[in-house]
């Protein structure tokens, strides 16, 4: 007799069929406008329940370039599996073309090259398209935001996140859950959620004086769609009060909690859900560690590290389905419910080519809008990137973006060595390509950002390396916290990503003198998103804004500061 398991491969390579007519293996194409909106949400209606799918918007309401990563390098049994290929050896692991729509969309190469021709990406008013197309094939299809999406932008941050929330209610989702949100501080997402119309779920968000779940957010949600009874419970981001202030949101605690997941599994289960979706974002690792710990989940829909995957990861019986960022992707899934069980699935990346996808007029003019008070501030040009420089983020250790940051930092604060926090948001800049205050708080908006200057010494610095790594390069995915390595202006080092804490880093070098970084010796830092309470300095803005300003045209040499072995 056929097992599930069996019945979910044999979906797996329906959905790459689908994915092949449509998104996952297009032939090449010269430019965008070879593309179709027709060819773009092309989809066979399967089953009887329908997911849509967005995650870690980051507050991008308008079209955007965006550079997938170069490096994202996977450790233990993670290593060398997806979402941890990059480049070429992604595109052969998919079978997608060299100068393909999917080429451009998925992977770093040739990318300022290929956006000439097919342009920007995302844009709410172009999801909002793709989300009614859906809709209008399947009107009780369920959308899911999976978070980060009241962060990270000038407009969202001087409305604290009420330009978002307002693009978003015109989407009409039926839940979401949460990580940077809480940034805006406690008092703001309570005062926020108090108001939405629809679901904010997290089944780990817990009191912190009583340990007991807080009752500001509910652990799941019910949906009757298709004739299927379907739980959606809300998994938060587990480490926010180690990975941003927790001073911002002392009310509350987090954690995986992935003992309460299956007790909330459970509880659903035994109230009739035939079919359990987990609405996360834990990070795609921690989503696969997760699913092999607890029974009964159909369906992951993953966030937080950014991951946008042309197929499903299966695990056990759990399909994971990784959607992307900043409105670039939106997922959809069908599945096929019988019997209280999920007995198939087809699933499609959905890429937003804002060039080829029509925007919704109406939630056009609501982004327009919020952004109406602002524009003669977003639309300041500070500078210009050189003819050879795209500035981008991505990457496990440096990206141009913030190499600039970092330059600023030394310069504008006087200091030997300069950090910028490891984080994975932010649009990208082409050569060429003016850039705006708009584009400069699309990379450095967040509500702690004083740039610090203070003394460390060697030996301190290599500590915060070391923990850094850690967080990243852990093996056991419930000791990773998702974003990249801390990144460095003005030092140099070696890390092998194989080693255990504390053996990792080594050849700490102070890039000026070519001198190794004495432990004893006290240095210069400058750095900004301190997590500590009361931190002084101007916002970093100000001081990458005095920079570019200065040097008018920026120009960014590639960074060949950092030795990984081990990969």
């Amino acid at each position: 007799m056929i097992s599930r398991r069996d019945f979910l491969q044999a979906s797996m390579a329906a959905s790459a069929l689908v994915g092949a007519s449509g998104f996952g293996n297009w032939g090449k194409l010269a430019a965008q406008q070879m593309l179709s909106q027709d060819d773009l949400l092309d989809f066979d209606t399967y089953g009887n329940v329908s997911l849509i799918h967005v995650t870690d918007i980051h507050a991008q309401l308008k079209p955007i370039y965006f550079r997938e990563p170069e490096v994202n390098l996977g450790v233990g049994r993670n290593k060398g599996a997806v979402p941890h290929i990059t480049g070429a050896d992604f595109r052969k692991a998919y079978g997608i073309d060299d100068g393909s729509p999917s080429h451009y969309a998925l992977t770093y190469n040739d990318f300022s090259a290929l956006a000439q021709g097919y342009g920007k990406m995302g844009g709410m008013d172009r999801v909002s398209t793709v989300v009614n197309s859906i809709r209008a094939a399947r009107p009780d299809a369920l959308l899911l935001d999976g978070g980060d999406t009241w962060h990270g932008s000038y407009t969202c941050y001087h409305t604290e996140g009420q330009d978002v929330v307002n693009v978003m209610n015109t989407l009409k989702p039926d839940a979401m859950t949460f990580h940077w949100e809480f940034t805006l501080g406690s008092g703001r997402v309570r005062d926020i959620v108090n108001d939405l119309p629809f679901a904010a779920l997290g089944q780990n968000i817990f009191d912190s004086e009583w340990d007991e779940p807080s009752e500001d957010f509910a652990p799941y949600k019910f949906f009757e769609r298709g004739g299927v009874k379907i739980a959606v419970i809300g998994q938060a981001f587990p480490y926010m009060p180690i990975a941003n202030p927790g001073w911002m949101f002392p009310e509350y605690s987090f954690g995986i909690r992935d003992q309460r997941m299956q007790e909330m599994v459970n509880e659903v289960r035994a109230a009739g859900a035939e079919l359990v979706v987990c609405l996360s974002h834990n990070g795609f690792d921690v989503d696969k560690a997760m699913a092999g710990r607890v029974t009964g989940i159909d369906v992951i829909l993953a966030g937080h590290t950014h991951d946008a995957l042309p197929e499903p990861v299966i695990v056990g019986d759990t399909i994971i389905i990784a959607s992307g960022s900043n409105g670039k992707f939106v997922s959809r899934v069908d599945l096929d419910v019988r019997d209280g069980k999920m007995m198939g699935f087809r699933h499609k990346l959905i890429p937003i080519f804002s060039d080829v996808i029509e925007p919704d007029a109406e939630v056009t003019a609501v982004i327009d809008e919020q952004r109406a008070p602002f524009e003669a501030e977003l639309s300041e040009v500070l500078g210009r990137t050189s003819d050879d420089t795209t500035l981008y983020r991505r990457g496990n250790f440096n990206g141009s973006w913030d190499d600039l940051i970092c330059d600023a930092l030394i310069e504008e604060r006087e200091a030997d060595i300069a950090m910028s926090p490891g984080v994975r948001w932010g649009p990208s800049i082409l050569p060429g390509q003016d850039i705006t205050r708009e584009d400069l708080w699309n990379v450095t908006s967040m509500t702690y950002p004083n740039a610090y200057r203070t003394e460390m010494t060697g030996e301190f610095i290599h500590t915060i390396m070391e923990d850094v790594a850690d967080n990243l390069f852990n093996e056991d995915p419930y000791y990773q916290q998702g974003g990249d390595m801390v990144r460095v202006g003005g030092m140099g080092y070696r890390i092998d990503i194989n080693k255990p804490i504390g053996e990792r880093v080594s050849n700490l070098t102070l890039l000026k003198t070519g001198e190794s970084i004495d432990p004893s010796k006290t240095y210069v830092v400058a750095g900004w998103a301190s997590v500590n309470e009361g931190t002084e300095g101007p916002p970093i803005w100000d001081v990458v804004e005095n920079y570019i300003k200065r040097e008018g045209t920026v120009s960014v040499a590639p960074n060949t500061s950092v030795d990984v072995v081990g990969a």
